[in-house]
């Protein structure tokens, strides 16, 4: 009898445990619906989840942190699963129609408890994704290296380029990376994309520096400004300024990015680390030649050429703006075959997109292609003048008075790279008769809003607040507008390694003189020069340069010098000069 219940027990127990597995398996076919609902539901937190996140790696990204590894491969399963679940969802009126007697049995049972199973398992899943995305933190500061972030136009043409020059900061064996092409091409335009990109990207670099060579360098100049960088003193001769450059340096992964190189730069006399295999530093460099290239002894070298016609027509619609590409259904044609007359020099084409950005009637855009044009057969200049001054000067030609002009000329004077003060700028000017100094508030003001056209037309390029410079080729092109204009009134000679004042033939005829950057030691004689106005000569040893007791004799006309000695300014003071406003840099 014992052993009939121990049977009957058993039994019972079976049968339940059979029942229980078949009601848990049917489950999947008499709840799809209802499991179908909670897997919608389930599936729309986690895309509000999902989006929510996305919104704040947007937002650390922003800020120039980099999102969490965590994070990114959190996104990827959720938007695997998320397909997954509308083709579930997709697939599900099939299946519902397999259902009968009130849902609890399928016409089709082995697809539907298949199906009804994937419904339940794939629910568990996305909650399961919802949970592990609960994340405190979605991203972290880069350890990108130390960097200034410096201003840039779009890099319309040059993406290209920037991958190649980019892949060579992690090639071991690229160290030394040189691009070279002609003066406003868009080389600068693509170092400075790599110095901000170098604050961006995570990279192993421990500091980025950059420094403007630029024509007639000297070892010091190219010391002092990796020395702003490093944090050196100024004062320091120039052998102590090396030793601190090279034991800073030597201890660094380091990118130096120089900008305009016209010659080899010696890299051993600047006490510059060379970058070799292994060490990981890297030397980028722009120059307009490929001779100097090799010069550097550069392991890569890439020529940056003017863009292709696409390309272009892409970069003077971006300048001109669409708004005024539209004014007008003749002038989207008009503006293409202007933009094609630009030869695809990045520079042109940002400087006369920007002069036509407010030209709206046909007739403008007709008169502008035909300027240029004409501009293109003169033959003045040899080489990249042929084609580059003349489109330049397309900009100096829509200035819209004779004032501006002669403002924008006068800019030239300076050296290039040369930071020139706002407000000296104006006081020039004024010194010189281009504005009224009758009311200094008014032409002050008008001065300010002379640099503000000139920064607009890219003319000038703002470096801050205070300062403004003027593009090489820009200034080069201003020089040429001179020499055609003035002639011999305008006399340049800045940074040539001048030891000397230079001969001239007739100072009678001299209007402006510029020698600065220059290593003059003294300036002798009485020059007969009574129309000259400006006489600029800083940076040649100012403090200790000899100037003759007669030397100002004959200048009636100046208006424009810099005043270092009290002898000179009783000389200045008690001359026969004929002005009403004088306008100096005086240096203690």
């Amino acid at each position: 009898m014992g052993n009939c219940l121990s049977i009957s027990i058993s039994v019972d127990q079976a049968g339940c445990r059979c029942w229980n597995c078949v009601a848990g398996q049917a489950r999947y076919i008499w709840k799809l619906e209802q499991n179908l609902q909670a897997l919608e539901a389930e599936a729309k937190r986690l895309t509000e989840q999902r989006d929510d996140v996305n919104r704040r790696v947007l937002l650390a990204k922003e800020q120039l942190m980099e999102p969490l590894n965590k994070v990114e491969g959190w996104l990827e399963r959720v938007e695997k699963e998320i397909k997954e679940v509308e083709q579930i969802i997709e697939d599900a009126p099939a299946q519902i129609n397999n259902l009968c007697l009130g849902g609890y049995f399928s016409k089709s049972c082995c697809s539907s408890y298949k199906f009804g199973k994937k419904v339940v398992l794939k629910t568990r899943d996305v909650a399961n994704l919802r949970t592990e995305g609960d994340f405190l933190d979605v991203a972290e500061r880069c350890p990108a290296a130390s960097v200034v972030v410096r201003p840039s136009e779009p890099t319309v043409g040059l993406e290209s380029t920037f991958d190649k020059v980019w892949a060579c900061l992690t090639d071991e064996g690229s160290n030394m990376i040189g691009f070279y092409g002609m003066g406003g091409v868009g080389k600068t335009t693509l170092l400075n994309h790599i110095n901000n990109e170098l604050g961006r990207r995570r990279n192993n670099f421990d500091i980025v520096i950059w420094a403007t060579v630029s024509k007639n360098h000297t070892i010091e100049k190219v010391q002092d400004e990796i020395g702003r960088k490093i944090g050196y003193s100024e004062q320091k001769p120039c052998h102590e300024k090396a030793i601190d450059i090279f034991a800073r340096l030597s201890t660094m992964k380091f990118v130096l990015l120089l900008d305009d190189i016209w010659e080899r730069v010696d890299l051993g006399k600047v006490r510059i680390p060379i970058p070799r295999q292994g060490h990981g530093s890297k030397l980028i460099f722009t120059t307009r030649s490929l001779d100097v290239c090799g010069q550097m002894e550069a392991h890569k070298k890439f020529m940056v050429d003017c863009l292709a016609p696409e390309k272009a027509w892409e970069l003077f619609q971006v300048k001109v703006g669409e708004e005024t590409l539209d004014s007008h259904p003749q002038i989207r044609g008009l503006a293409k075959e202007v933009a094609e007359e630009c030869k695809g020099l990045p520079l042109v084409l940002i400087i006369i997109g920007r002069t036509m950005s407010s030209k709206e009637t046909p007739e403008q855009w007709e008169y502008a292609k035909r300027i240029l044009m004409r501009s293109v057969a003169y033959q003045v200049l040899p080489g990249m003048r042929n084609e580059v001054y003349p489109l330049l000067k397309f900009s100096y030609d829509s200035l819209p008075d004779d004032k501006l002009k002669s403002c924008f000329l006068y800019c030239a004077l300076f050296p290039e790279d040369f930071l020139i003060s706002k407000w000296e700028l104006i006081d020039y000017w004024i010194a010189v008769g281009f504005l009224d100094e009758n009311d200094s508030i008014c032409d002050r003001n008008e001065g300010h809003d002379i640099i503000c056209t000139l920064l607009g037309l890219c003319l000038l390029e703002k470096v801050d607040d205070e300062e403004v410079k003027m593009h090489d080729v820009i200034r080069d092109m201003a020089l040429w507008i001179a020499s055609e204009i003035e002639g011999e009134k305008y006399i340049v000679e800045t940074s040539a390694q001048l030891t000397k004042a230079p001969e001239i033939e007739n100072w009678g005829m001299i209007k402006r003189l510029s020698l600065m950057n220059n290593g003059i030691r003294s300036l002798r004689g009485a020059p007969d020069c009574p129309g000259l106005e400006t006489l600029f000569r800083e940076s040649n040893y100012l403090q200790s340069m000899r100037i003759g007791e007669d030397f100002f004799q004959n200048m009636v006309s100046l208006n424009s010098f810099e005043l270092v000695t009290q002898s000179e300014i009783n000389r200045i003071a008690s001359g026969n000069f004929k002005f009403s406003f004088f306008a100096v840099s005086q240096y203690q």
